[in-house]
């Protein structure tokens, strides 16, 4: 695996003084060879020991370690972050844009998959898969993945319960029962009413998954099983497609693992397909 997509997947965690060590990292990594520990101390005005510490907390004995590693996987292309900045001699300049938002996206998902380890996937699958009901929220922003998964769901043939206001979801979990499944999106965690609602669930014998950035936060704290998403850019007009498309490819598995996992869900799929189309036809 490489050091870069495991820096980046982890970014978000980290302190302020780690973040700074990782940015220069993520950002520099093709220079790194001429940097010493000291050097690179020197440049982000922080000590030596923080860049010993960083290395350490990545699984290397020190900085030289950690320094080889990322120029091995500089050299095999497996990491770097440098894309073209400007267009192929014969190409329009929306290729060069479009490759670099496409690495981008590809880079989010690579740091998501990473985070969310194949056995808690399998898990919440399972979890959907024998779920009597399936309570679906997401507010604001949040509401738009929400909306999309809990209409995929219901397409299998799986009895979904989506709100978009929270204050009805209070009343709605209300008949929650033992094996029911709450799927809460909020992508900074924060909103104390999600967590009330989700208190709720697992006290009624519900089990809660929840949907947050790689981050602490009070919801995640609340879930049975928490799915993370790693996605981050300094551009603000970027950060929010890296963390929509890092979230949908998540999504897109669990629905895969879904369909595959079962026949019956499977049919029931394509005779909804049909009916719409029918629908459309007539």
């Amino acid at each position: 695996m490489s050091p870069l997509l495991k820096i980046r997947a982890e970014r978000d965690q980290m302190s302020a003084i780690e973040r700074r060590v990782a940015d220069f990292l993520l950002e520099n990594a093709h220079l790194l060879r001429d940097y010493s520990s000291q050097q690179l101390a020197s440049a982000l005005g922080i000590s030596q020991s923080s860049v010993v510490k960083f290395s350490q907390k990545f699984g290397f004995k020190g900085y030289p370690d950690l320094k080889y590693s990322i120029v091995q996987a500089v050299a095999r292309g497996d990491g770097a972050d440098e894309v073209a900045s400007a267009a192929p001699a014969n190409g329009h300049p929306h290729s060069a844009l479009a490759d670099a938002l496409w690495q981008l996206k590809a880079q989010a998902e690579a740091a998501t998959r990473l985070i969310n380890p194949p056995e808690q996937i399998d898990a919440v699958a399972r979890l959907i898969q024998r779920a009597g009901k399936v309570y679906i929220i997401g507010l604001g922003e949040d509401g738009i993945p929400a909306r999309a998964f809990a209409t995929r769901l219901s397409m299998l043939g799986v009895l979904t319960v989506h709100y978009v206001d929270a204050a009805l979801m209070q009343a709605g979990v209300s008949t929650t029962a033992a094996g029911d499944v709450l799927l809460v999106f909020s992508e900074h965690g924060r909103q104390p009413t999600l967590c009330q609602i989700s208190h709720r669930v697992r006290e009624r014998g519900g089990h809660v998954v929840t949907v947050t950035r790689h981050t602490p936060n009070p919801l995640r704290a609340h879930a049975e099983l928490p799915l993370l998403v790693s996605a981050h850019d300094e551009r603000s007009h970027i950060e929010p497609l890296l963390y929509q498309s890092a979230l949908l490819h998540l999504l897109d598995l669990i629905f895969v693992l879904l369909c595959e996992s079962s026949d019956e869900r499977r049919g029931q799929l394509d005779r909804n397909l049909e009916h719409m189309q029918d629908l459309l036809d007539s």
